[in-house]
C-alpha cells in the first residue's frame, strides 16, 4: 500500500524577480500570486494527496518551482543541480526534509544539471529535456542512477520552451498531451497523443494525479480535447505563477510513498 505525497513550496515574496526565458517579463501580484498557490495546494488535498512544505526560500525568486529541485522514485530522492546557477541554492533545504522523512538521497554532481521540470515519468520510463537547463551529463548521471532498478532513460530534445514538460505531460500511462510545436511527436510514438489547441500554445503542461489532470484554467479548448479522451480535468487558476513562467507540474513533485 502506498501513500500518495506531494511537496509543495510557498512562494518567495521576490517571485517576481525570478528568471524568464521563453516568456515576456510582466507585473506579478504577489498576494494573489499566494493565493493562487494555496488554491493550488488544496486542490491536491481534495483530490487525497498529502501535502508536505518544504520551508520557505525567500531569497530564491524561483523556489516555489519546486518540482525542479528533485526526482524521486521509490524511496530514493535525486537530488538535482538546476541548470540555472541562481537557483542551485534552492536544493539543499529539499535533501534534508526528504533525508529527514527517510529517503536514501543521492545527487546529480558537476559538471551534470538536471531540472526536474525536464524530467518526465510515464510507469517504467523517464524521457529527460535535452534543454538549456539539462544537460548530456545530467542525463547520464540520472540514467546510472537509474538503471539498477530497472527504469530507462531517453533524451528528447526540445525547441521553443523551457523544459520538456512544458511540451509534453502524461494524460494516462498510454496517453500524453502534446505541443508538437516544440518537441517532435515521434519521440512520444509509443502514446496515444492528444495534441494542444493551436490557439494555446502554452496548455500542454498538466499535472496527473491518478486518474485525473490539473491544468491551467486559461485553456478551455485543449480541456475539451483532454476530455474528449475520456481523462477528468480539474482547474486552477494560476494566472500569477505563468507570468513568472511557471505552471502546475512545477509546483509540486508528487510521487507515491511505502510507509516503511
Amino acid at each position: 500500500m502506498y501513500d500518495r505525497r506531494a511537496l509543495v513550496r510557498r512562494p518567495s515574496s521576490r517571485l517576481a524577480d525570478g528568471l524568464v526565458t521563453h516568456v515576456e517579463r510582466q507585473q506579478v501580484d504577489l498576494d494573489l500570486a499566494v493565493r493562487q498557490w494555496e488554491g493550488y495546494v488544496e486542490a491536491l488535498r481534495t483530490a487525497g494527496w498529502e501535502t508536505i512544505e518544504v520551508p520557505l526560500a525567500d531569497d530564491c525568486p524561483d523556489s516555489v518551482f519546486v518540482e525542479d529541485t528533485v526526482v524521486m522514485y521509490g524511496d530514493r530522492a535525486v537530488i538535482t543541480r538546476p541548470g540555472a546557477d541562481e537557483r542551485k541554492p534552492e536544493t539543499g533545504p529539499v535533501a534534508d526534509l526528504l533525508g529527514a522523512l527517510g529517503y536514501d538521497i543521492v545527487s546529480i554532481e558537476a559538471p551534470g544539471t538536471l531540472d526536474g521540470g525536464d524530467v518526465l515519468r510515464i510507469g517504467r520510463h523517464f524521457y529527460v529535456g535535452m534543454s538549456a537547463r539539462s544537460n548530456a551529463d545530467g542525463i547520464a548521471q540520472l540514467r546510472a542512477l537509474l538503471a539498477g532498478f530497472g527504469y530507462t532513460v531517453t533524451g528528447v530534445p526540445i525547441r521553443g520552451c523551457l523544459h520538456l514538460k512544458s511540451a509534453v505531460t502524461a494524460l494516462a500511462d498510454d496517453r500524453v498531451l502534446v505541443q508538437p510545436a516544440w518537441v517532435e511527436r515521434g519521440a512520444f510514438a509509443d502514446y496515444r497523443i492528444v495534441e494542444v489547441d493551436p490557439a494555446e500554445e502554452h496548455a500542454a503542461n498538466v499535472l496527473r494525479i491518478g486518474d485525473t489532470v490539473v491544468s491551467p484554467a486559461c485553456f478551455p479548448r485543449t480541456h475539451e480535447r483532454i476530455r474528449a479522451a475520456g481523462i477528468h480535468v480539474v482547474t486552477v487558476d494560476v494566472s500569477e505563477l505563468q507570468k513568472a513562467e511557471g505552471a502546475v507540474t512545477c509546483c509540486s513533485l508528487v510521487f507515491a510513498h511505502r510507509p516503511r
